[in-house]
This record gives structure tokens, C-alpha cells and sequence, in this order.
């Protein structure tokens, strides 16, 4: 039997004939030419001329967990596709991955999650027109009582950090953290295809509704995950592991749903949680991504930060910003690429510039006396 063919990372399908464009659905690394970053710039300029006013970037701040708990209740776990590319751009998240498990998928496909959803996403013009909310919507969201409120959790964590360091994962050898779960398209894939037995995943998410989602799949399995509601721009929302217990931080289009001004301050308190040689895992939207160049006029609430039809908000990154986040936080650059990649709807003949970012900062050892 033939050794089963090793899953490539973006980077290898180069658009060299112009008459092969529809044979496949993403064209990687795709050169842009003077003239189409002229246009993008343009477009930028055109959909940030004109600033939504002060009160309504603050409704927007202040209801940022009503909008995605509304998101999940409408969209539950059918949105995003599990993200099994992950292990391919990040073998980190499978040290003990069966090679039999990388399957023959091609690069194509690696990102399929991003293109399909984002283009539900924007629609035609960065306007996200969601369904009304029936009472038949409403229903869809099961009630539990497992999700602890920020009060709950904060005097939970509190007891278990003054204990005897008994936490969940505690004894773990491999801990990993996904910060911005949603319903679980990135630790579903994880628990299933890295079999180490001294794994421990937690989870978090901002909306209640998505770690709902999470605790009740039937694949959560609370021996090797833990699913918790935090708010990570509340200096004062905690987590349920100390500093320095973490091997991986994991932000997937997570950091540009935030607030530019409080980026830095998160990016810091995920760094402390690192252990020395632990890494933080990122991709995310870059500058000039065909979904920044869809928004019209009026949904700009800073430069390169936009608010979407259903009250989401996104950020589109460059390299050196991210750069500055994560050395400003003491870590390491290992890995900082962009991923411009041609996409192609060959039933409508149609093309879309996708633009994204991927980065690996580690955390340095601590410096021997």
C-alpha cells in the first residue's frame, strides 16, 4: 500500500498560465500588481472617508457580547467548517499526530473554512443582512446549566489558585488554550486527532451561547477539555489556569474582533500564561483582504477597523503590527507570513483576493542566573 500523500501547507499552487485559472479553486502567494494595490488602497480610502459617530462605536463596545451571542444563537455550530487545515499550518497542536491521519487533502482546501464563511459574512457589500430572529431561531439554543457567570467563575478560579494548585488540567503534560472558541470548529479537531494522553485543552469564548454550544457537542470530553466564559478584555476576568501552564495560545481570527486600543494589554496577559518555550499561535485577516474592500461607507469606526452588518466588528492586520504586539509582550518571532491567495468560484467565474496573516511568537527562557 502506498505511504498516504502529506497534507502541503499554502504556499505551493502558483497561477503560472492565465488560461489554467478556473482548473482550481486557490492559487497560492499570488502576486498583486501595482495597479490592483492602487485600487485597494483606494477602496480603503473610499469606505473609511466617513466614520460612524462616537456614540454608536461605543454601542458597539458596550454590546459586543449581546452581538456574537446573537450570532451564535442564529448560526450555532453550522457556521464555521472544522478547521482541520489547522494541523497542517500549526503542527503543533498534534506533537503525537498518526502520520496516517494527515489524509490527501490538497491546498486548495486548507482554508476553505475562511473563504466560504467570510463571503457570508460580508455579502456584497460588508452588509451581513441575518435572518429575523423567529421564536423558531430562539429555540434553537438548548438551556444549560453548566455555563458559570463571571461571578461564578471568578470565585471558582480564585479558590482553586489558592489551593494547592489543583485546576482543571492540572495534571496535564500538554496544555493548550484556544481563546475565542465559538462552537468548537478548532478543539473538536484537536481532541480527535492528538491522541497524547497528557493532553489538556481549554477553550474560551466571549459569548455564553458558543461555550454552550462547545459543553453541549457530544464530543466534549470535560477529562481532557475545559470550556469557560471569559471576557478577555476584563483585566478582571480570570482564568482558570495559573501563569506560566501553557504550551500554546491559539488565536484564530480572534485578535481583529477586538478593540485596537486594548490588543496590546490582551496580547500581555496571554504571554504570561505561556510557559518558557511556549507559543502563540495566530492567523488573521490582513490589510487590503477582499473583505475589507467590500465595506461601504458608514461602517468604518477607525482606521483599518470596521463593524459588520450583524454588529461584529474586524481589524485587518499588517505584519508589523502584529510584530509590535507580540515583541512588545516579550515574545519571539519564529514564524510572521502573509497568505495572499487567489480564490476562484469556477461556477460563476468569479475571483476574490483573500489576505491573511500567520504568525508564531514563542516565549523565551527565562534567562539562567
Amino acid at each position: 500500500m502506498a505511504a498516504p500523500m502529506e497534507r502541503r501547507r499554502f504556499g505551493r499552487r502558483f497561477l503560472t498560465d492565465p488560461a489554467r485559472l478556473f482548473q482550481h479553486n486557490a492559487w497560492d502567494n499570488v502576486e498583486w500588481s501595482e495597479e490592483q494595490e492602487a485600487h485597494a488602497r483606494s477602496k480603503v480610502q473610499e469606505n473609511s472617508s466617513q466614520l460612524l459617530p462616537q456614540d454608536k462605536q461605543e454601542e458597539y463596545e458596550v454590546n459586543a457580547k449581546r452581538y456574537w451571542d446573537d450570532f451564535y444563537k442564529i448560526h450555532e455550530n453550522g457556521f464555521f467548517k472544522d478547521r482541520h487545515w489547522l494541523f497542517t499550518e500549526f503542527p503543533e497542536l498534534a506533537p503525537n499526530r498518526n502520520p496516517c491521519q494527515n489524509g490527501d487533502s490538497l491546498p486548495e482546501c486548507s482554508n476553505k473554512e475562511e473563504s466560504s464563511s467570510e463571503e457570508l459574512r460580508s455579502c456584497a457589500n460588508g452588509h451581513c443582512s441575518l435572518k429575523t430572529k423567529t421564536e423558531n431561531e430562539l429555540n434553537l439554543i438548548k438551556s444549560t446549566s453548566k455555563i458559570c457567570t463571571e461571578d461564578l467563575a471568578t470565585q471558582k478560579y480564585s479558590e482553586l489558585n489558592e489551593g494547592d494548585g489543583d485546576y482543571p488540567g492540572s495534571s496535564a503534560s500538554y496544555r493548550i488554550l484556544e481563546v475565542g472558541c465559538g462552537a468548537g470548529n478548532t478543539v473538536f479537531p484537536i481532541l480527535q486527532t492528538n491522541n497524547d494522553p497528557g493532553l489538556f485543552v481549554y477553550c474560551c469564548d466571549f459569548s455564553t451561547t458558543a461555550v454552550d454550544l462547545v459543553q453541549n457537542n457530544a464530543e466534549y470530553d470535560s477529562s481532557r477539555c475545559f470550556a469557560f466564559v471569559h471576557d478577555l478584555c476584563n483585566d478582571q476576568s480570570p482564568f482558570p489556569m495559573p501563569d506560566k501552564s501553557l504550551d500554546v495560545v491559539i488565536l484564530i481570527f480572534v485578535l481583529s474582533a477586538i478593540l485596537p486600543e486594548k490588543m496590546q494589554g490582551i496580547v500581555n496577559r496571554l504571554s504570561r500564561l505561556l510557559k518558557p518555550g511556549g507559543m502563540i499561535l495566530l492567523r488573521d485577516y490582513g490589510r487590503y483582504d477582499l473583505a475589507q474592500l467590500r465595506f461601504k461607507k458608514g461602517q468604518c469606526l477607525s482606521d483599518n477597523f470596521y463593524v459588520r452588518g450583524d454588529g461584529t466588528r474586524v481589524y485587518f492586520f499588517t505584519q508589523d503590527e502584529l510584530d509590535e504586539l507580540f515583541t512588545r509582550a516579550g515574545l519571539e518571532k519564529i514564524q510572521n507570513l502573509v497568505d495572499r491567495r487567489l480564490q476562484v468560484n469556477r461556477g460563476k467565474q468569479m475571483t476574490m483576493y483573500r489576505v491573511w496573516i500567520q504568525c508564531k511568537y514563542l516565549k523565551p527562557a527565562a534567562p539562567q542566573p
